[in-house]
């Protein structure tokens, strides 16, 4: 749902990359989580930049140094997904792509969604491969790269670019 980023100033502020529709209502999903678990309260100073505190038995303790804010950097937050409303028909969330087979347009198997990348200019699908020595396939989240996606059939069609090509490593 979010990612802290580098420190604001010396008393604890940091700048957040919000990834959720509203920003503001980020906080109301209630503490937000790190990878290993360690949950955090944020609350916004101004856009995009808030103070952060750490949250141990129920009780929340506000970080108010640069120097442990900095060890945050690149932490990404996330949320239970049971707190996240159900997407709307044709919607889904890009969490919802890993682990779908990607096939080609002819029902071929290319491998599993292992990665959604999203650094800004653009998303793309990671896809693993299934056979021994083949590099991860990298795709553009596009419609032209990604016509078809059927989250219940556990599966989306890829058509990669003429530039990403689809052959085993070792065979270059």
């Amino acid at each position: 749902m979010a990612t802290i980023g580098r420190p604001h100033g010396v008393s604890g502020r940091i700048h957040v990359t919000c990834h959720a529709a509203d920003p503001a209502g980020l906080i109301a999903y209630g503490p937000l989580s790190d990878a290993n678990g360690q949950q955090y309260v944020l609350r916004w100073c101004h856009e995009g930049v808030a103070e952060i505190s750490t949250v141990v038995d129920g009780a929340s303790e506000r970080i108010r140094n640069r120097t442990a804010v900095e060890k945050l950097t690149n932490t990404e937050l996330f949320i239970d997904r049971s707190a996240l409303p159900p997407p709307d028909e044709e919607e889904f969330y890009l969490a919802d792509l890993i682990g779908l087979m990607a096939v080609d347009a002819e029902g071929k198997q290319l491998g599993i969604v292992s990665t959604v990348h999203d650094y800004g200019a653009g998303t793309s699908l990671e896809i693993a491969r299934e056979v021994s020595g083949e590099a991860a396939l990298i795709v553009p989240f596009t419609q032209v790269c990604v016509p078809e996606i059927d989250i219940v059939a556990g599966r989306l069609v890829v058509a990669p670019p003429i530039e990403v090509p689809v052959i085993a490593e070792d065979a270059v």
